[in-house]
């Protein structure tokens, strides 16, 4: 009998109408097209301005997407992975509610954060599941409103951040296609560089912090830069390196689309040839969760069934790692 992996077998997405363009930013923050496109491979990004709209109202979205796209019965899933580091509130589970709302009924869930390692983190969690054969179906969402906690006067971080939301389906497969291995890290002296402080249980959130603007995102980037080239490379090297793979077997990379640089830098580590490369920064900036699953999506039509891909991710925490799937469909489309 064939060992049980876990495999992705539908995927969806969800982004926001609203286009934040280079240009609109220049009226907001000292910053120019030129300066941002060369340092970050990012044109524009999509914002969620409704009111009132939180992470779940694009997790749900990007859920029915899915849903839709491959007709799949909502109560068939047993359960429901919200990956997010901007959760609805600060009690509820943004994951019940999503679930609840998509119709999931049989399904129980739970939020997960490893900030902008969430999906990846999320993908080994979710295969886990299957693997120990209790549960045949999992899924999973990757959904940010960054939107939400970012300072728009702030041009170091108000630059880069979208919102966004990706959903897949993981299954049990038993003819060798899914999770084939993962290597993730975590380093907790990292925190300090990358952040959202205020609002926590270690800072409390007052009027005061709220005058002074402490409730939003903060990053040292050139500390935070430094770090991820090397660990997101590194971790990737190390996938290879397990599992026998080299440039020529390697189908594709889908790293975390935070800089362009960054991506750029792995991919020259594993001598990867720039059109196995998935690249969206350029449409959505980092949507820190979503940025994996965003980039499934978007790629789904290209990528065959048996492709060897190679996930790259590394957030705030720190938290990095590297995932070996071996794809499990071809296109629908």
């Amino acid at each position: 009998m064939s060992k049980v992996s876990a495999a992705i077998t539908a995927v969806g997405a969800y982004v926001p109408e609203y286009v934040l363009t280079n240009q609109i930013l220049e009226t907001m923050v000292d910053t120019n097209d030129e300066w941002i496109t060369s340092r970050t491979g990012i044109k524009e990004r999509r914002i969620l301005k409704d009111d009132g709209k939180g992470t779940s109202y694009l997790a749900i979205k990007a859920a029915q997407n899915l849903i839709e796209k491959n007709n799949l019965d909502p109560k068939s899933i047993e359960l429901v992975i919200v990956a997010t580091a901007t959760p609805d509130m600060k009690a509820a589970s943004t994951a019940s509610y999503t679930a609840t709302e998509i119709g999931a009924t049989n399904a129980f869930s739970f939020d997960m954060d490893a900030a902008c390692s969430s999906f990846l983190f999320g993908m080994s969690v979710a295969a886990s599941y299957i693997e120990s054969g209790r549960y045949k179906n999992v899924l999973l969402i990757g959904a940010d409103k960054m939107s939400s906690i970012i300072n728009y006067k702030d041009r170091a971080t108000c630059i880069i951040f979208g919102d966004g939301a990706g959903a897949v389906l993981f299954e049990a497969n038993d003819e060798g296609y899914g999770l084939k291995d993962e290597y993730l890290r975590s380093d907790g002296t990292g925190r300090e560089f990358l952040q959202a402080t205020y609002g926590g249980s270690s800072h409390a959130l007052t009027a005061e912090v709220l005058e002074k603007g402490g409730h939003y995102a903060f990053q040292e980037g050139r500390t935070v830069f430094k770090n991820a080239v090397f660990n997101m490379a590194d971790a990737a090297v190390k996938i290879l390196e397990r599992n026998n793979l080299t440039k020529d077997t390697v189908d594709w990379l889908a790293a975390h689309q935070a800089n362009k640089r960054i991506i750029d830098a792995t991919a020259q580590r594993i001598e990867l040839d720039e059109e196995k490369v998935m690249i969206n920064i350029h449409k959505y900036g980092n949507t820190t969760s979503a940025t994996l699953p965003l980039l499934i999506n978007d790629y789904e039509s290209q990528l065959k069934k048996g492709d060897n891909v190679i996930f790259a991710a590394f957030g705030g925490g720190f938290n990095w790692g590297s995932i070996y799937l071996k794809w499990a469909y071809d296109s629908k489309n």
